[in-house]
């Protein structure tokens, strides 16, 4: 197909601008031309300008400015020859002919097409019939209204083999292989992929359904399916949503990224319109490129947990390459244990919000990780620091950023090494609220905080502070405020601690080898064993040789975590069950505060873990 200058000028003469932007831009007329305010950056005083004569638009706030193909492609978010393509359709031209390949290319993504609509169809139908109860009583449970299912046209796939394939038996069975919704297996009749599954439509850009996600409504492996790749589906370069958070995105000048769809569904529930996410897969090159086409930094929103940690590392790598002078990627760690919908029904749309108001920066997120990567007690992992920061900084296709990156962090590294030796002493925990100290709630606590509170231990953590007691029983007498503690974890692992402070005040002298003779003797010798396994936990205290003054540091930050965490869980409890009664904005202000606090306990363990993984070693370029 060739889009010939002539063509194009006949396109826009054609199009009456005001009218297609009109669309979605309140315009008042301004003498000869329109004015409103503009759908690409925030403004109170229209600054935005239509001319139909001159065919347009212009914004004097942000210099935003182009005609009838530029507004359909960035308001929209459509690619250039489908912009073209339907202002062309509305202003009743002929495409240019295309060749024979190409027109049999778009035959059989038109039916492709058409078949995928039929299904969503049908699923949308099977969820309102006698067969969708269940399906329905999931959105229930998760608080999905009516309306939200209506947006994004849920569905549900009866468990059946066939039903399907029957409805659409039309299409014939080929089309419906091609379309990723039959599966055949050698000789055998084709038989439905979707069963007993809620069903989400996954679309293009310009809103066209391409193909499906289901979650189990049962029981069921997996819990999610997502569509094989078709001719309409490429899983690595499609971002769910993006019809719809396109033109969001241009009105707020940001990108949300979340790991899943039903993130997506919850957050755009909750007002949050401009949110994306990828069908199942890391993060690609090529949805990078998509979400740079709509914001500069787009926001990468994921879950605090471990598999949430490695996912914005390896999202942080991937864009390494394609960061250019104001481009890049910011990062928001959710609380441990919440998603986005977890989140917003706890706490409402603000607690969100909040937590995008300061999100991470790449720069910041590649140096904690390498930071936390090992210790860095001798030459030798310094060097290994600074080598893998350098090397990080070298995928950087754009030279200006990677010597500002090569910059920023030897300007880190060595702010980090003309420090004085790291405080030694154990870190407290002083939570604090908005203008005045914290102070724990106020008796009687509500029964939902004492239940945090007499479950609060964590007890993985719990048990690497026992086995780390355990190989340096000397710094038993330090920490006697474990005691009360540990008094709550149940068991085995509570009568070992008992044990082992009983045995250790009565001989201060008692070293590890001797106390794991003691304990086994006394019928604790198997728990011991498991405690000291060298894969039993990830800190350096719990390992045999480690040097004994990070030992001593590490397991002061363990148990000063272990400690402060239960009381802090307690009082977000309390405090999330008096914002559940009163909107104050001091309710909320406490909340919030809470939620750092919990926050930075958890990434205050999660450095202790990744500082004792393995690294390559490599240096900084030219240090």
């Amino acid at each position: 197909m060739s889009l010939t200058p002539a063509f194009l000028d006949e396109l826009r003469a054609r199009t009456l601008l005001s009218a297609l932007i009109g669309k979605t831009v309140k315009l008042t007329k301004a003498g000869r031309e329109f004015k409103g305010c503009c759908p690409f950056h925030n403004e109170k005083t229209p600054s935005f300008y239509v001319n139909d004569d001159k065919a347009f638009y212009h914004c004097f706030g942000c210099s935003a400015h182009g005609d009838a193909i530029r507004w359909t492609t960035e308001q929209r978010g459509l690619p250039f020859i489908d912009a073209v393509k339907e202002l062309a359709q509305a202003a009743g031209m002929e495409m240019p002919a295309q060749d024979r390949q190409a027109v049999e290319r778009a035959e059989r993504a038109r039916g492709l097409h058409d078949v995928m609509q039929a299904a969503a169809d049908w699923f949308e139908a099977q969820l309102g019939g006698l067969d969708g109860g269940e399906a329905r009583a999931l959105l229930e449970r998760r608080k999905i209204s009516d309306a939200t299912r209506r947006a994004f046209n849920f569905g549900y796939a009866p468990d059946s083999r066939g039903k399907l394939r029957s409805a659409l038996r039309d299409f014939g069975d080929a089309l419906l292989m091609e379309a990723g919704l039959l599966i055949k297996v050698d000789d055998k009749e084709p038989y439905d992929r979707f069963r007993g599954r809620l069903m989400i439509p996954i679309r293009d850009p310009r809103g066209r359904v391409i193909a499906f996600g289901g979650r189990i409504v049962g029981d069921g492996e997996p819990k999610y399916l997502n569509s094989p790749d078709t001719p309409l589906f490429d899983k690595g370069r499609t971002l769910y949503n993006l019809d719809k958070a396109a033109p969001a995105s241009r009105k707020t000048g940001r990108l949300i990224v979340v790991e899943g769809y039903m993130d997506v569904i919850a957050l755009a529930q909750a007002g949050f319109g401009d949110v994306v996410a990828p069908n199942g897969t890391a993060v690609t090159e090529t949805q990078l490129e998509r979400m740079w086409r709509m914001a500069d930094v787009p926001v990468i929103c994921l879950d605090g947990d471990a598999a949430g940690q490695k996912a914005a590392i390896r999202a942080a790598h991937r864009a390494l390459p394609g960061l250019a002078p104001g481009r890049s990627l910011s990062f928001v760690t959710l609380p441990d244990g919440q998603d986005p919908d977890d989140l917003v029904r706890a706490s409402g749309p603000r607690a969100f919000e909040a937590l995008l108001e300061g999100p991470e920066p790449l720069v910041d997120l590649l140096w904690r990780h390498e930071y936390a990567a090992e210790p860095l007690d001798t030459p030798e992992q310094r060097a290994g620091l600074k080598r893998r920061l350098a090397d990080h900084a070298n995928t950087i296709a754009d030279p200006n950023v990677r010597r500002e990156y090569l910059a920023e962090f030897r300007r880190r590294v060595d702010d980090l090494f003309a420090k004085p030796p790291r405080d030694l002493q154990p870190r407290t925990f002083t939570p604090r609220r908005p203008g005045a100290k914290w102070a724990p709630p106020i008796p009687p606590a509500t029964a939902q905080a004492k239940a945090v509170r007499a479950s609060g231990i964590d007890r993985v953590l719990a048990k690497a502070v026992l086995a780390g007691l355990i190989r340096h029983p000397a710094e038993i007498a330090r920490h006697m405020e474990v005691r009360g503690s540990l008094k709550l974890v149940d068991g085995a692992l509570a009568r070992l601690f008992e044990a082992v402070v009983d045995l250790a005040l009565e001989d201060r002298a008692l070293d590890s080898q001797r106390l794991v003779t003691i304990l086994g003797a006394s019928g604790l010798g198997q728990i011991t064993t498991d405690l000291l396994r060298a894969d039993a936990t990830p800190y350096s205290f719990t390992k045999g040789g480690a040097d004994p003054k990070r030992a001593s540091a590490d397991l002061d930050e363990a148990i000063a975590i272990m400690v402060a965490r239960p009381e802090v869980d307690a009082a977000l409890a309390n405090a999330t069950a008096e914002l559940a009664t009163t909107t104050s904005d001091a309710a909320f202000a406490r909340q919030m505060e809470l939620l750092k606090e919990q926050r930075a306990l958890e990434e205050r363990l999660a450095n202790l873990i990744q500082a004792n993984n393995d690294a390559d070693e490599f240096e900084i370029e030219g240090d």
